[in-house]
């Protein structure tokens, strides 16, 4: 059987029940984006393995996807988002050396998207140190939004968390991060996007 790649995801997944080869177009589809996403959380040298465990995962609960929901990305960055917890002091030290370096090995840094409004270096910095004392739950919030691109609802959904709460945890985050960088909002920009 092949794989036809212009299916939803819950397709895709609905297939694989049946195909398990079907599941790879879910995984070239979104494997990439989701690597860049927990390389941000935790740095390059865990996010193979959260990627990998984070799709492993998948595969096992593939039986239990709700295909109603034909986008996948919220199920998969929820997954991750319960690998990074595992490594929550991991992800904190990486942001307290950012914040002491300034030094990003990131090629695509969060900090290039606001670099119009203030340094890129001073951003990182700054930035790091904000996101490294914050509530896990106000980050992961934060950051499923900020680096991951994701809606509030489907922040929530990944999350299983009411949209009021990814509200709540949203807006106290980007009040602490907009004081870390000198009332500079680093996702103000994704407002439009996502209210």
């Amino acid at each position: 059987m092949t794989v036809d790649v212009s299916l939803a995801d819950a397709e895709l997944i609905q297939r694989s029940r049946r195909d398990p080869a079907q599941f790879a177009a879910l995984f070239d589809r979104h494997a990439p984006a989701l690597h860049r996403y927990v390389t941000r959380r935790l740095g390059e040298h865990l996010a193979d393995d959260v990627v990998a465990e984070t799709f492993l995962a998948a595969f096992r609960r593939r039986a239990k996807y709700d295909v109603s929901y034909p986008d996948a990305r919220p199920w998969l960055y929820g997954i991750a988002a319960n690998l990074i917890g595992r490594h929550r002091r991991t992800e904190v030290r990486f942001y307290l050396a950012l914040a002491r370096t300034g030094v990003d090995e990131v090629a695509e840094s969060y900090a290039d998207r606001v670099e119009a409004r203030v340094t890129a270096s001073a951003a990182q910095r700054d930035l790091a140190g904000a996101l490294a004392v914050l509530s896990p739950e106000d980050r992961e919030v934060l950051l499923l939004i900020a680096w991951a691109d994701l809606s509030y609802e489907e922040t929530a959904a990944a999350l299983g968390i009411p949209v009021g709460t990814v509200r709540s945890r949203l807006h106290r985050a980007r009040r602490k991060t907009r004081e870390a960088l000198g009332g500079v909002d680093p996702t103000a920009e994704q407002e439009e996007d996502h209210g």
